[in-house]
């Protein structure tokens, strides 16, 4: 019951998390109704022991699956109803199989949890959001999340940074690698000016590189607080704030193209303003002749009959008949014919303002903000996926653009987020695509997302673009035809949580990294574990894992734990783990190959040194008191036992504190 797995619903995502499960090597069986006349994945039949055809809902058809003999239950069909009954029928037929589904319906996850035991629920949408949002902000941010800290309203913010080295940082030629790990901070990947990508997670740098300009380092870092959101704000200097605009005539043509695009292009605004120009028109011609072809007026007099006039008083200047007859025929026709347009026009303007009430009356939505000029987000698509990254976006204090495309969208969501329905080729018009920071492209068709992207790509070849696939074979085209862009399949960045989780892992949060998703994973250590009776140092470097998180039962929680810690049963460890990882821990493979570092011991300046050296090799490398003692008895010495790189390097760190000197060496 340790290697075989049976995965429900070969869509895409159940085709990913087959080919995700088949990484830990492993032996998968499949339920399909129907099987596949296309494999998204090439050579995909070739990784399953069989493929049962069949409703996963019925006994008969999960027995035929031999599920009493998997060690873990994916169900991962589009219908979340279909999810549920086959969790509550495969629970029934074995008491103890881990118990993965696809469900977004919290409340009955929770009581399916409580009832049904070792069962895990995802979202697809949610554990990709984050991975769109995060591509979107083009910042130095590369991953959020939060873990627990105590009870279940206590929790603790880290980031992951990604973060270039200028002349004038203060880490610049000042600073190693292995002093940025703190109580607060731990290294990821490294990269030197001289390279053209970052080196490999986790641990493929030298301890004691010294930061020079133009390095780039990934880190995870703990968030104490958020008194701002300006760690999302790329301070790079061509994200500073332009100067203010000078008067030219492109700066006048600009404005008049804002104008016409905010306030001519509306239907309502349009004519508003055409009748307000015929008005004032009118009352000038009106004032002037008036004021010319009669004498004795003054200026202000005609102004106030050209007024009258034109609401309608044309029987209180001309209504006697007597009075009339003095003055000349045109210019009584004149009179009427303001008289006439002023009422037309204000029958417009009583029109108008009528359909302004009865719209404020009648809209529940808030009214939208204008549309953004530069430095925004649009989002393209806006569905399930696109409104949770709309919502992490908006948190995090960005400029949106929305883009919807579907005709049902719900104009209540989000009503501080701008919106542009209709034709998309007058919305991208409309977006000020040349000012936008990036764009994620995410509706559900692949084909059109292909034709946004290449049109956008086309306007703004600077701006960064986050593609959204579902197939892998059109991802690594994709990502070769625009080598800028970030292109995520959906399915395959959430398939390896899934496939995670059903090793009994508690999957947190995914992020991408250096072209590599990357898993918060939490492990509860058991009796039987891998990770149990293990020194944290050979959990990080011999199965290649970043500890953020350590706690003892009973204790409080440590952050950045340091390499000394020794595991026990029921200590709870949170790591970054890539699925390699992931699948080192659960065989139990320790990569012993780094292992070949050694300490020569050559002196001690005090008794008193050499006693506490001796509590620092026992804490360091995991081995006896007696041991230890024996070893400083003898120096100069070379301790035999072998360390990986970075637990020599901290061991030499280490007695050098307390004044014993130590060098490494190769075996």
């Amino acid at each position: 019951m340790t290697d075989h797995f049976l995965v429900c619903g070969l869509g895409s995502l159940g085709q990913h998390c087959v080919y995700a499960l088949k990484q830990f090597a492993v032996s998968i069986t499949a339920i399909e109704q129907i099987e596949p006349r296309q494999w998204e994945i090439p050579h995909l039949p070739s990784c399953l022991t069989d493929l049962i055809l069949g409703d996963c809902r019925d006994a008969e058809t999960l027995q035929a699956a031999k599920i009493d003999q998997c060690r873990a239950i994916l169900i991962v069909t589009s219908n979340e109803r279909i999810n549920a009954e086959t969790a509550v029928a495969a629970r029934s037929l074995s008491p103890h199989v881990r118990l993965v589904i696809r469900s977004g319906q919290d409340n009955l996850n929770q009581l399916l949890g409580e009832h049904l035991g070792n069962f895990i629920a995802f979202e697809p949408t949610e554990l990709s959001a984050d991975a769109f949002a995060l591509a979107a902000l083009g910042t130095e941010t590369q991953g959020l999340f939060y873990l627990k800290t105590g009870d279940e309203t206590e929790q603790q913010l880290f980031r992951v940074i990604k973060r270039r080295i200028e002349a004038t940082d203060q880490w610049c030629d000042q600073r190693t690698l292995q002093d940025l790990n703190t109580q607060k901070r731990k290294v990821l990947a490294y990269q030197s000016f001289s390279s053209s990508q970052l080196t490999n997670l986790f641990y493929n740098w030298h301890p004691e590189q010294v930061l020079k300009a133009g390095d780039i380092v990934v880190y995870v870092q703990r968030e104490d607080f958020l008194t701002s959101d300006s760690f999302l704000v790329d301070h790079s200097p061509q994200e500073r704030k332009p100067l203010p605009k000078k008067l030219t005539v492109s700066f006048i043509q600009d404005e008049c193209q804002k104008l016409y695009r905010n306030v001519l292009k509306l239907p309502v605004r349009r004519v508003a303003l055409i009748c307000g120009g015929i008005v004032i028109s009118l009352i000038v011609i009106g004032t002037i002749i008036l004021w010319l072809s009669t004498p004795n007026t003054t200026l202000l007099s005609s102004f106030y009959a050209t007024v009258i006039l034109l609401l309608g008083g044309y029987a209180d200047l001309f209504g006697d008949l007597e009075a009339s007859d003095q003055i000349q025929w045109w210019l009584q026709l004149f009179s009427l014919t303001l008289t006439i347009a002023g009422t037309a026009l204000v029958g417009v303007l009583y029109a108008l303002v009528t359909e302004a009430l009865l719209s404020s009356k009648f809209e529940l939505s808030q009214r939208r903000p204008p549309l953004p000029e530069e430095d925004h987000i649009i989002i393209i698509g806006i569905r399930r996926v696109g409104k949770r990254v709309a919502k992490l976006l908006l948190d995090l204090k960005q400029s949106l653009l929305g883009i919807p495309l579907n005709p049902e969208f719900d104009h209540n969501f989000l009503p501080e987020m701008p919106i542009l329905f209709g034709n998309l080729k007058e919305s991208l018009q409309q977006a000020n695509l040349q000012g936008a920071k990036s764009v994620i492209v995410g509706t559900e068709d692949e084909m059109l997302n292909l034709e946004i992207s290449l049109t956008i790509h086309r306007i703004n070849p600077d701006c960064q673009l986050v593609i959204r696939t579902f197939e892998q074979r059109l991802s690594e085209n994709l990502s070769q035809l625009l080598p800028k862009a970030v292109v995520l399949c959906a399915y395959s960045v959430v398939a390896e949580a899934f496939a995670g989780a059903a090793f009994g892992e508690n999957i947190i949060k995914l992020f991408r990294l250096n072209q590599q998703t990357v898993l918060v994973t939490e492990y509860k250590v058991e009796e039987m574990d891998t990770l149990n009776g293990l020194l944290l140092a050979d959990v990080a470097y011999g199965y290649n894992v970043v500890p953020i998180l350590h706690q003892k039962e009973g204790h409080s929680v440590k952050f950045m734990p340091a390499d000394d810690i020794c595991l026990s049963v029921r200590d709870r460890l949170v790591v970054l783990a890539t699925k390699e990882g992931l699948k080192k821990v659960e065989l139990g493979e320790l990569d012993i190959s780094g292992k070949i570092w050694q300490v020569k011991l050559e002196s001690a300046r005090t008794d008193e040194a050499l006693f506490e050296a001796g509590n620092t090799l026992v804490r360091v490398t995991g081995c006896s008191l007696n041991e230890a003692r024996e070893i400083m008895n003898h120096l100069p010495t070379t301790a035999p036992f072998l360390m990986y790189h970075h637990q020599a390097k901290r061991l030499i760190r280490e007695l050098k504190k307390i004044q014993v000197q130590g060098i490494i060496i190769n075996q």
